[in-house]
């Protein structure tokens, strides 16, 4: 009703504009924009009050002394964009009614839908557990059964484990052997001593292969040594590591090996060259990891 009485005051000022009015090209401006709001089906109904206002200063406009004319036209100009504004404005806030409407009903379904899942995966969860426990059941009674002869296998098959080791191990052995003994031959130059670690296979260079931060005649022998040994069979990556208390000093000697491993025929990429900050002594200076 509110709504109404405004659009029928508005048309009502309309029609008080004097005749002149409509010779004014922005009397006619202003009404035709207000004409458009008022014939919009979305926003024609919303913002009466606004519209009341914008047709009212329409009217003060076209009856303005000619003195009174630029406020009365910016009143004017202000109010149909308040109008204008206050209906899309009202337009926006019922869509987004509505929009928190469908939302809550969108989400009201969604919770009703997870419900009956979470009830059917409950259930579900149900019958899998008891099948489950039916089956371990079954499972322990079956284990209790054969345990004894479950025992029996295991330990045979540990015993045949150990003893496959040990073979394996004493071929591995017999091969570095028989490699070093080649690789002795073809350079002709004894090999340091070497031991088997977790590591890997290590040879250990005394002190007297080096001269300060080079090899000396000594360290040049084992490499070559080295060098032959490392291209004999497959065998896995290596790292040198040297000694000293001096960390340049011992970064040196390891990049010297290196250097001399690598002209010995050695893939640069197979060899690692790492200083350790650690006195040297007569028997260790550097190591010669080779990788299992």
């Amino acid at each position: 009703m509110k709504m109404r009485a405004f659009a029928l005051a508005g048309c009502l000022v309309v029609a008080a504009m004097p005749v002149h009015a409509a010779d004014d090209p922005d009397v006619l401006r202003l009404g035709a924009r207000m004409d458009a709001l008022q014939a919009d089906p979305a926003l024609g109904r919303l913002a009466a009050f606004e519209q009341m206002e914008a047709r009212q200063a329409i009217a003060v406009l076209a009856d303005a002394k000619r003195s009174e004319r630029p406020g009365a036209l910016y009143l004017a100009d202000r109010r149909v964009e308040i109008a204008e504004t206050a209906a899309a404005t009202e337009s926006a806030r019922r869509e987004l009614a509505t929009l928190d409407l469908q939302r809550s009903d969108l989400l009201l379904q969604a919770s009703r839908r997870d419900a009956e899942r979470a009830r059917q995966e409950a259930e579900r969860l149900r019958i899998q557990s008891q099948i489950q426990a039916e089956e371990a059941d079954r499972l322990r009674l079956a284990a209790e059964a054969e345990a004894a002869a479950r025992t029996d296998v295991e330990q045979t098959l540990s015993t045949v484990t150990g003893k496959q080791t040990a073979q394996l191990s004493a071929a591995r052995r017999k091969e570095a052997e028989l490699a070093r003994q080649e690789a002795e031959i073809v350079s002709g130059a004894k090999l340091p001593p070497a031991v088997f670690e977790s590591r890997g296979e290590v040879f250990t260079l005394p002190g007297g292969a080096f001269a300060q931060g080079a090899l000396s005649a000594d360290g040049k022998a084992s490499a070559s040594a080295l060098s032959a040994y490392l291209q004999i069979g497959k065998r896995g990556r290596v790292r040198v590591e040297a000694y000293d208390k001096d960390a340049k000093l011992a970064q040196a000697r390891a990049n010297a090996l290196k250097s001399a491993l690598v002209a010995g025929g050695v893939p640069a990429a197979q060899v690692q060259a790492a200083g350790v900050k650690s006195a040297a002594t007569a028997k260790k200076a550097a190591q010669v990891i080779i990788a299992p």
